[in-house]
């Protein structure tokens, strides 16, 4: 089988086949693979890759989190003015990397519910056949984005660092200086889940939160997945506002071991150190090109839509074993785990 490629635009541009090759570091683990139930999509491609991409379409945010490795002002200032391809772009991106044979794709920012057509991203991206997801800050997400989205995203993921508002104010988790609430937190993830989609959350440990026991509060938001991330500094992209936010590896465990409990509710903890994160992903940025950051700064490739997937993706480091190792292999397609949620009710005496 041979993968789609397309031109950069103009008059004579008509979309060509590019040979099948194996990206010089990604193999994938059939045994990891096989035993989480995804023989079918990734064995039936045509030629072994990772099953999941990171698609950061969109470089604005409208939180300021101090600890982002995602922050692309460098793109701004330099090709993509605006922080994000035109929608037309950014649709043949995702069909390059349908093509290609992807699996599962996160829309991932900036924050991507600021894209006024997010929405049908997602429903293309689901059309192509991949899982779909989302990683929010959950600020925007409304009943009527949900009811739009109903059918055609797969998963959302929630970004929740900690239950103190504080704490989240004091990482910059906030719009206009001004945090979520845990009251609201729980009742969105009711209303994710009302809405047929599967839930989980993200959280950064860092310098405020790392001796937080969340285990209450996440076990009534009730994701399926709870993935952890020691924050990372990423050169020119956080490393003028982490320096206060960076914990040490002990640190980090100690966080993972006092919420280890959460297991009890039925939600896959997924602790993903530094040594893990990086490479780990295939990442692609606002501008469609593929990135990484395993020598602590951003590397990225050439256009995908100019040079096709394959010799974009030869352009960037992605560790197969890393992805393996944090649990990167997991049963996406499955019936939900159906995490034991705790009764909801207000949390701020317990917080307090």
């Amino acid at each position: 089988m041979s993968t789609l490629t397309t031109l950069p635009p103009g008059p004579a541009a008509k979309p060509v086949r590019e040979t099948p090759q194996i990206p010089k570091t990604l193999e994938v683990n059939f045994a990891s693979a096989n035993g989480v139930g995804l023989d079918v999509p990734v064995l039936t491609r045509a030629q072994p890759i990772l099953p999941s991409v990171n698609y950061h379409l969109w470089e604005p945010c409208n939180m300021k989190c101090r600890f982002c490795f995602a922050q692309f002002k460098d793109v701004r200032n330099t090709i993509l003015p605006k922080g994000h391809q035109p929608k037309e772009q950014a649709i043949e991106v995702v069909e390059s990397l349908a093509a290609h044979g992807f699996d599962k794709i996160t829309y991932v920012g900036g924050e991507p519910t600021l894209c006024p057509w997010l929405s049908e991203l997602i429903g293309h991206g689901h059309q192509l056949g991949m899982t779909t997801m989302i990683v929010t800050n959950g600020s925007r997400i409304t009943e009527e984005f949900l009811n739009r989205v109903n059918g055609s995203l797969d998963w959302l993921t929630l970004s929740i660092d900690s239950a103190k508002p504080d704490t989240l104010a004091g990482s910059g988790r906030s719009v206009g200086g001004k945090p979520m609430t845990p009251d609201r937190y729980i009742q969105l993830a009711d209303q994710v889940r009302a809405s047929g989609i599967r839930l989980k959350v993200n959280s950064v440990v860092h310098g405020l939160n790392w001796q937080e026991n969340m285990v209450d509060f996440i076990s009534r938001v009730g994701p399926e997945r709870w993935k952890l991330f020691q924050a990372m500094p990423v050169k020119g992209q956080n490393d003028r506002t982490i320096d206060d936010l960076l914990i040490t590896p002990e640190q980090f465990a100690h966080f993972v071991r006092i919420n280890r409990r959460i297991e009890e509710f039925n939600v896959v903890l997924c602790p993903e150190p530094n040594d893990l994160m990086r490479g780990s992903y295939v990442m692609v940025d606002p501008a469609g090109r593929f990135f990484d950051s395993t020598t602590g700064t951003h590397t990225y490739s050439q256009p995908i839509l100019r040079v096709g997937v394959t010799a974009a993706l030869n352009e960037v480091s992605v560790l197969e074993d890393r992805f393996d190792q944090r649990g990167g292999y997991y049963d996406w397609r499955g019936k939900p785990n159906a995490p034991m949620t705790a009764e909801v009710q207000p949390l701020i005496a317990s917080l307090q």
